[in-house]
């Protein structure tokens, strides 16, 4: 008798949403160590910073059984101090092995700029690091200027708001569906 090796579980759906629990939000700050510490090297040790006091962290979520597994993906976003209106997102991480997903960054960008939108957002803007300027041309950002920060390249971009309706409810956010290769 020969047994096929069984495929690795995969999600068939992510729910991003804003992270609303407290394991969500402690999962959220993990990835971001995760990926811009561990693997980016773009800080030591933590990277939050005055910005996490006031900020909103919004999460992508794989599923099992429909029910919430873990943070695959996360960003957040707040309203700029020095000027009513101005709504930026920062800090927008993958977990590895989704990072081909590409209806979670589309995701977690669409939650970020719909919900600002929805709390008087009159001007989306994000420092993206130049490798991820395609994805955001592609959803309707246009770069600004090109600035380096924490020692790489990256675009100051502002989101196209006509692309992004309000949401009114991103404590549900939205699901996003994906297919295994």
């Amino acid at each position: 008798m020969i047994f096929e090796p069984v495929p690795p579980y995969w999600p068939s759906h992510f729910r991003i949403k804003f992270a609303t629990s407290s394991w969500e939000r402690n999962a959220c700050a993990a990835l971001r160590r995760q990926v811009f510490c561990t693997e980016q090297r773009i800080f030591t040790g933590d990277d939050r910073d005055a910005v996490d006091a006031h900020a909103i962290p919004i999460c992508a979520l794989s599923t099992l059984g429909g029910d919430a597994d873990a943070v695959v993906g996360t960003v957040r976003i707040h309203e700029a101090s020095e000027r009513a209106g101005a709504w930026w997102g920062s800090r927008l991480a993958v977990a590895g092995p989704f990072r081909g997903t590409a209806a979670l960054g589309a995701g977690l960008i669409q939650v970020a700029v719909s919900s600002a939108h929805a709390r008087g957002c009159t001007r989306f803007l994000a420092h993206v690091q130049d490798r991820n300027v395609p994805l955001f041309q592609a959803l309707h950002w246009t770069s600004l200027d090109e600035v380096e920060l924490h020692g790489r390249p990256h675009h100051l971009m502002q989101a196209d708001l006509a692309a992004y309706p309000p949401m009114h409810d991103p404590e549900h956010g939205l699901v996003t569906f994906h297919k295994a290769a």
